[in-house]
């Protein structure tokens, strides 16, 4: 046998040996030996990727702002026509109110108007029962007759008989002259006595007295003497008692003084009424006026001629023109307001006595104005408002100069151009230097709050 045989039983008995002593090997404990990872599935990476994606999508958009800029509401500047106005309410008053009343005392017989009625000059208002009165006239005209007569006698039958009495007492005296001559020549020849010369001088002395009173007679009865005289005044006593007592049944019918509507009526028939006591009061025809009260802030704006639009709050979508007639002086210290009236120059027919009415009064206009929103104004109440404009992308402050102002509109006459896009103040965070994007919106229109010491602007 070689040496490299091996019998069968040596064999089996080297592959048990092989079996009963292999080597012993060392085995790590589990803690110490690392897990194997799994393996991720398909909808597991699909997931990751699509919050990946969520989070480059937010990512993006925050940054979005820092790219493209904040996107912004702006208002753009505008040029055209501005007008400024101040807005008030008040009434209608006519130029002038009667106050009907009577100067003495009557019972009402009738009333011959009501209230809202239209009335002419001259139009019987009351009536009262003036029986009286008419009695007073009527023995007034009686004693004007009697003072007429008695004139019209004075210049007929006193005159003349003046004057013949007066001519009859000159021929006695010229025929006593004659006989005293006569009676002279006689004496101094001796045919009568002394004595008859007395006689006949003394015939002289007493036609010489009647011809001087019937002179003053005469002269009395004459249209320049006293008789006339004291004639024309009974004549001219009478004429005013008859005046008086005509004046007296005048006021028992009671007219209209003027042209208007009756706009209160406290009388009835039946009623005694007094002295002074108003018994209906007119609303004069005339041209109507507004008056209104306006805040004493805007009275540096208010002039005489300025135009106006007013308004009935009964008729409010029908306006009509005004004028500015009258500023009152003084202040109403309880309220901070003036009294201002205007004139209506065509007065609708629907306009009547203390009807409410709201009027805007063009206290400024511009006709080629840049304007701006108020509400973009920064500091606006300062020497120094600003604003900010965007150029080039970016918010730029920008101090300004205004002009006209308004609730919802301001006038820029330096500062910005038309065109040029502003930010509101609202725009909490936007800061000057900023990065915007902006969104262009219309300027808020102009609301008419028809309130004293409201001074909205309008293009």
């Amino acid at each position: 046998m070689g040496a490299d045989t091996l019998p069968e039983d040596a064999d089996a008995s080297s592959s048990k040996a092989s079996a009963t002593h292999k080597p012993v090997v060392a085995t790590p404990d589990a803690a110490d030996t690392p897990k194997q990872r799994p393996a991720w599935s398909a909808s597991t990476w699909w997931k990751l990727g699509a919050a990946a994606l969520v989070i480059l999508m937010l990512v993006a958009y925050l940054m979005r702002n820092v790219v493209l800029g904040t996107p912004t509401a702006v208002y753009a500047a505008t040029s055209g026509q501005l007008v400024q106005s101040v807005v008030a309410s008040g009434r209608v008053i006519s130029p002038q109110r009667v106050n009907v009343a009577l100067q003495g005392t009557g019972r009402v017989v009738r009333v011959a108007v009501v209230e809202g009625q239209t009335v002419q000059q001259g139009e019987l208002l009351i009536e009262l029962d003036n029986s009286e009165s008419s009695a007073t006239l009527a023995q007034a005209t009686a004693d004007v007759a009697q003072a007429q007569a008695r004139l019209r006698q004075l210049g007929e039958l006193n005159q003349p008989q003046a004057a013949q009495a007066l001519a009859q007492a000159q021929a006695n005296a010229t025929q006593a002259l004659k006989a005293l001559e006569r009676n002279r020549t006689l004496v101094r020849q001796g045919f009568i006595s002394p004595a008859a010369l007395d006689e006949a001088q003394r015939a002289v002395d007493v036609a010489t007295s009647a011809v001087a009173s019937a002179q003053a007679m005469a002269n009395s009865s004459k249209p320049s003497g006293s008789d006339a005289a004291l004639a024309q005044a009974a004549l001219a006593q009478a004429v005013a008692g008859r005046q008086l007592a005509s004046a007296k049944v005048a006021q028992g019918a009671v007219l209209a003084p003027s042209s208007g509507v009756l706009i209160s009526r406290e009388v009835e028939v039946g009623d005694i009424v007094q002295p002074g006591k108003t018994l209906m009061v007119l609303a004069a025809s005339g041209q109507a006026q507004l008056l209104i009260q306006i805040d004493e802030k805007n009275l540096s704006k208010i002039a005489l001629g300025q135009p106006a639009l007013g308004s009935a709050d009964a008729y409010a979508s029908q306006r009509f023109d005004a004028v500015v007639a009258y500023i009152n002086p003084g202040v109403d210290a309880t309220r901070g307001s003036v009294e201002v009236k205007l004139a209506v120059v065509n007065p609708p027919p629907y306009l009547r006595q203390d009807m409410t009415v709201s009027v805007d009064i063009e206290t400024a206009r511009r006709t080629a104005a840049v304007v701006v929103a108020t509400s973009t104004l920064e500091d606006a109440g300062t020497d120094k408002p600003w604003v900010l404009v965007v150029r080039g992308k970016h918010a730029v402050k920008q101090f300004v100069t205004l002009g006209l102002r308004g609730d919802t509109r301001v006038e820029v006459l330096d500062g910005i151009s038309a065109g040029e896009r502003v930010i509101p103040k609202s725009k909490i965070g936007v800061k000057a230097g900023q990065r915007v994007r902006t969104q262009v919106q219309d300027i808020p229109p102009v609301t008419r709050e028809p309130a004293a010491g409201k001074s909205p602007t309008a293009p």
